[in-house]
């Protein structure tokens, strides 16, 4: 314990949000691959933003968004590699800060909750989900400011399925143009 409503826990979270975990190991592959997916897309957009010279706190969001992304994939892939218990690709995520602001009862009145304890924030993360949240927030309160036509436009299925065919037809099977 830090401070009343600051703890620093060592959990393993072996699925995604909130330590859900689908379908066993198939499912645990499916996610972290789902990872590196998600990651070489944000990096392909990343690069597209720099490219149409995008406001820089976009710029800067996108950035926190994949290293926070980055960070949980080096756990998911490596961590059962290097500290044991898992293969490649099958590793957990450290979380460990642990917030609880609020403790308390619900009224008696509530139906189902009635009696039962609540913890106000009771949810543990790390630097990496911190990272994608702030990302994700700035996005949110700057999507005024952005060019969004230039922006979606990137990333409309089209122009992606265009890429990939242009890719196949000049033998280029790398992300990157």
């Amino acid at each position: 314990m830090i401070f009343d409503w600051f703890y620093l826990y060592f959990v393993e979270n072996n699925g995604f949000a909130f330590g859900i975990e689908l379908f066993g190991d198939i499912g645990k592959l499916t996610l972290t691959l789902l990872r590196v997916i998600f990651v070489v897309i944000l990096f392909r957009w990343l690069t597209e933003l720099v490219h149409q010279q995008q406001p820089k706190i976009l710029i800067f969001a996108f950035t926190l968004i994949i290293a926070g992304a980055v960070g949980n994939l080096i756990d998911s892939v490596f961590y059962g590699v290097i500290f044991g218990g898992s293969p490649l690709f099958f590793g957990k995520v450290v979380d460990m800060f642990y917030f609880p602001f609020k403790e308390g009862f619900y009224p008696d009145w509530v139906p189902f909750l009635g009696g039962k304890g609540f913890v106000f924030f009771r949810y543990i993360f790390n630097i990496a989900d911190t990272s994608i949240t702030s990302g994700a927030v700035l996005v949110l309160l700057f999507y005024k400011k952005l060019k969004m036509k230039e922006l979606w436009g990137f990333f409309s299925f089209s122009s992606l399925f265009f890429i990939f065919a242009q890719n196949i037809k000049t033998k280029n099977y790398g992300i990157f143009r």
